[in-house]
């Protein structure tokens, strides 16, 4: 088996195509036929950290979300995390592969897994781009819920040690929208789509006031948000390693939130 391999099966549910401008979603590390003998260990990011657990699992190449560079280097000198990082991965002999904004605007990407926990239904994309793909998703809980009974689901399901919202408007909430990672771009999307709550991370101090009395605006945190990828790129490659004799698929345990709570 080929890196290709790998890559082809995570493109054809996440094309690369799908990625933003700014993006650099794909092969960082490595090349593509490359022959794979080891395993593939899934991660929100790659840290110093996940690369020790690669090792130690004997795992040939790291997919993560989000990719650990994203704009040129012109050193490698390891005098920054992402250059030590990079370096390691290359000595080890580690792919580092990146399914980024693909996977966010994905049909059934990231938003439509983090609604699923949820128990949204009926989605639809919050801001359509083609062929059914496009960033956030929108949809309806099977009965309105009390507010603080949705904040405590989030906290649960997510493992969120707060949650930052704005002014509670609705004491009950059952149309809900929803965008993983930094969504405070689509605020208006989520306004004009006649939501409850708009779920989301990264909101900045003014966006707060942006919902007016409309909805509640929830900040559940970044990685709060998006760890959901490692279970969502674990299950879009967990049907080739039953396929392959010697091909193991790990979840990592060391991939963690870099951003930390004093309570």
């Amino acid at each position: 088996m080929k890196i290709k391999d790998i890559t082809a099966c995570i493109e054809a549910f996440a094309p690369l195509s799908l990625q933003e401008s700014y993006d650099n979603a794909g092969l960082i590390v490595g090349r593509y036929d490359d022959e794979l003998t080891g395993g593939v260990l899934i991660a929100v990011d790659v840290t110093d950290e996940v690369i020790d657990e690669a090792i130690e699992k004997g795992c040939q190449m790291i997919v993560t979300h989000h990719p650990i560079v994203f704009s040129g280097m012109k050193r490698f000198n390891s005098s920054s995390v992402v250059e030590r990082c990079v370096e390691r991965a290359i000595k080890h002999d580690i792919a580092l592969y990146a399914c980024h904004t693909n996977l966010d605007s994905a049909v059934g990407g990231m938003s439509w897994r983090l609604g699923q926990m949820l128990g949204v239904e009926n989605m639809e994309p919050l801001e359509p781009t083609a062929d059914g793909a496009g960033f956030g998703v929108v949809g309806t809980l099977k009965e309105p819920v009390d507010i603080e009974c949705f904040f405590a689901n989030l906290r649960s399901t997510l493992g969120c040690k707060a949650v930052r919202h704005s002014r509670v408007v609705k004491p009950q909430v059952q149309r809900i929208a929803i965008c993983t990672g930094a969504g405070g771009s689509l605020i208006e999307q989520a306004a004009k789509c006649g939501c409850d709550i708009y779920v989301t991370a990264d909101v900045k101090y003014n966006q707060y006031y942006l919902p007016d009395g409309r909805f509640v605006l929830c900040d559940v945190g970044h990685y709060e948000s998006e760890y959901c990828a490692v279970d969502l790129l674990f299950d879009i490659l967990a049907e080739m390693s039953k396929k392959i004799t010697n091909f193991a698929l790990h979840k990592s345990a060391k991939t963690e939130n870099p951003m930390y709570y004093s309570l």
